[in-house]
């Protein structure tokens, strides 16, 4: 069995300590400037107010299921406590719009204080989301603002990963493991989704910079669970192929038994540090890299736009946190700092 990359320098990669707080490349879905999470901070006059009003807060995901997903949970939900918030719902939609639309007027009816949520799409769910600030429910949102939403009028901020870093992270750590005059695919999803067309633009954006010589190509998936589905015939079609970069881990982990068995397998990044995908950078065979977020702090952050908004204070429009390169070597370490939990709470990688 032969490894589609070559013998070629490894990439420089920091450990987390010194990559904990890089400059944010990416903008914001209105062209907003990134605020560093640090300039948001709970007043104790703030922590009086929400503990005498103890705000309900409901949580709409995309999905429920993924590690990011229970990372996330976990983080809101620690955020709110402090501030005597409680969690009163949690929304699985399913990567699946109509249910994220039905799951916003059911909130419309019953009302919590807010609503932290990420939407499915951009387009699809925007009147949804309009009706909760009409309906005078607080909206905190991660990752993405769907279209023709604006901060003030219609959402209290949006908690974001620097996706456009991510996508550079992941070409930076899969550029080494690359021949020269090599091919990538770029393993994108075909939903009209801010954050993972940013991982996208950035990843080719610093490939035509950086590796020129690399042709990029691409596939899309429609659900993360069957990205198997399209990977594998396109392998079969392109039996040379040098690597892969899938948007983010669960379609990644979902497509990696399409590469079994094959005499040549190409080298794959992705984005988000679950454990199966940690496994599976720890292995080797297949993932050579990972760009990971930091989903337990984007979750806390989110709890705290959300009080510092119910208090009637000013938030940032776009507040993110940056990215983490994780290979092999640190993959440890970043895995017990990205879930935000003890390590005896956190599964133990091989």
């Amino acid at each position: 069995m032969l490894r589609a990359d070559v013998a070629m320098p490894p990439g420089c990669v920091l450990p987390i300590s010194s990559v904990a707080r890089p400059l944010v490349a990416g903008l914001g879905p209105h062209g907003e400037r990134p605020a560093s999470p640090e300039l948001l901070r709970l007043s104790g006059d703030m922590l009086e107010r929400a503990r005498e009003r103890a705000f309900r807060v409901a949580i709409v995901l995309h999905t429920t299921a993924s590690d990011w997903a229970q990372r996330q949970i976990a983080g809101i939900k620690a955020g709110l406590e402090q501030a005597g918030a409680v969690v009163v719902d949690i929304v699985d939609c399913g990567y699946d719009a109509a249910i994220q639309i039905a799951a916003i007027e059911r909130l419309v009816q019953s009302k919590p204080d807010a609503v932290i949520s990420i939407p499915v799409g951009s387009t699809a769910v925007a009147a949804a989301f309009r009706k909760l600030a009409a309906a005078g429910i607080k909206l905190v949102l991660l990752d993405n603002a769907p279209s023709g939403l604006l901060q003030e009028t219609d959402y209290v901020s949006v908690i974001s990963s620097d996706n456009f870093g991510l996508g550079q992270i992941a070409a930076s750590l899969i550029s080494p493991h690359i021949r020269q005059n090599g091919t990538v695919c770029v393993v994108a999803y075909n939903v009209d989704f801010f954050a993972t067309a940013q991982r996208e633009i950035a990843f080719g954006k610093w490939m035509r910079h950086e590796r020129p010589d690399i042709t990029l190509t691409q596939l899309k998936f429609e659900v993360p669970a069957n990205a198997g589905s399209v990977v594998g015939p396109y392998l079969d079609a392109n039996p040379d192929l040098d690597g892969v970069f899938v948007v983010w881990d669960e379609p990644a982990v979902a497509s990696m038994p399409a590469f079994s068995g094959r005499s040549r397998i190409p080298v794959m990044t992705t984005v988000d540090l679950g454990s199966s995908i940690a496994e599976a950078l720890i292995e080797g065979t297949i993932v050579r890299g990972v760009a990971a977020q930091r989903p337990f702090e984007q979750g806390e952050i989110a709890a705290t736009a959300a009080i510092v908004g119910l208090t009637g204070n000013a938030v940032p429009p776009w507040i993110v946190l940056p990215g983490v390169a994780v290979t092999s070597d640190n993959v440890a370490e970043v895995y017990k700092h990205v879930g935000g939990a003890p390590p005896s709470m956190e599964p133990t990688l091989r």
